[in-house]
């Protein structure tokens, strides 16, 4: 690919831009199939950079299902591990399945993460009439006595979904996390009605899982996982502010091949943080659902490799590996 310089400005800084001038299009590839999160991560993010101009071309969307992502990830390493016209769609789910070894034996330093831009924040929610009005209060009680607490979720045992309270816990100083019973069943919407029949005494899941819940009144939301408030939820404390410093949000991102150069991955990086920037993708994520998580470059590589790390390590006290 040939790049050229142009100058670009966010947040009242001037930062150089490069931007593609080859004369084939570079392709981004949804590890999934049309219509599910990485496709729309492709699409979205394509589509917005083809028009603030910062690539010449339309980006190809090419979609490449399979083992969870894990094919894509298989096909990158293996066959485009230089390939500097490349981009990947990425979520939370990649880092979780890389951190508990379900690629085959492949691992999270053979590519290269370029960053997020987007993300359904986690949350922990419990039924309208439950005792605990606080996350602290939950979290007491779980202390206490880990079976007074079982919590459901969208996701399979060791999933994310799982993984959120334990985190929570983690950070209060509870050790005891293979004590505390989670039921994981078929999505959020399932999860939200164990909860509010009385099966189960919180949920974990996502943000957009429990709007509707939220809005006719079902449930009451304890704590969301992000850094600060969602905006559209601002009566919703983070966990963060009420003593426990988690952040566990579906993230919206992309990985590129490892050996690509510094200066493709840096135009890249630059791409990225303009679509952040822009009024178009502002758009997009209030029509989606999304709330603001924009990490780009070596702080999203870094922040990347600090969840690996730590999933991998509660996976493992848990028992989803060994």
């Amino acid at each position: 690919m040939k790049f050229t310089k142009v100058k670009m400005f966010a947040a009242g800084t001037a930062f150089a831009l490069l931007s593609g001038g080859a004369a084939s299009a570079a392709e981004c590839i949804a590890p999934a199939n049309a219509g599910g999160g990485w496709d729309f991560t492709c699409r979205q993010i394509g589509k917005i950079m083809f028009d603030l101009g910062v690539v010449d071309q339309p980006i190809q969307v090419t979609n490449l299902a399979g083992a969870g992502g894990g094919l894509a990830y298989a096909h990158v390493v293996n066959e485009r591990g230089s390939d500097e016209e490349l981009i990947v769609a990425a979520s939370s789910a990649t880092t979780t399945r890389l951190a508990q070894n379900a690629f085959g034996g492949m691992t999270a330093d053979q590519v290269r993460f370029l960053g997020a831009i987007g993300a359904d924040p986690g949350v922990i929610v419990v039924a309208a009439d439950s005792p605990y009005q606080n996350l602290k209060e939950l979290v007491d009680a779980i202390i206490a006595d880990p079976a007074s607490v079982a919590f459901a979720g969208g996701s399979a045992a060791g999933g994310f979904d799982h993984l959120k309270p334990l985190m929570v816990l983690q950070r209060a100083g509870f050790t005891a996390i293979r004590d505390v019973t989670y039921i994981g069943v078929d999505g959020g919407a399932d999860a939200i009605t164990q909860t509010v029949g009385g099966f189960t005494q919180a949920m974990t899941g996502d943000m957009s899982e429990i709007v509707g819940f939220l809005r006719s009144g079902d449930v009451r939301a304890l704590a969301v996982l992000t850094e600060e408030r969602v905006p559209g939820f601002e009566d919703i404390p983070t966990a963060r502010e009420q003593g426990y410093d988690v952040v566990a949000v579906n993230w919206r991102g992309l990985y590129v091949p490892k050996d690509i150069s510094e200066e493709a991955y840096n135009a890249w990086v630059a791409r990225l943080q303009a679509v952040a920037d822009s009024a178009e993708w502002q758009q997009t994520m209030m029509d989606n659902g999304l709330a603001p998580f924009t990490k780009v470059g070596g702080d999203f590589q870094s922040w990347v490799d600090g969840v690996v790390a730590e999933t991998e390590a509660l996976s493992r006290e848990i028992g989803v590996i060994q």
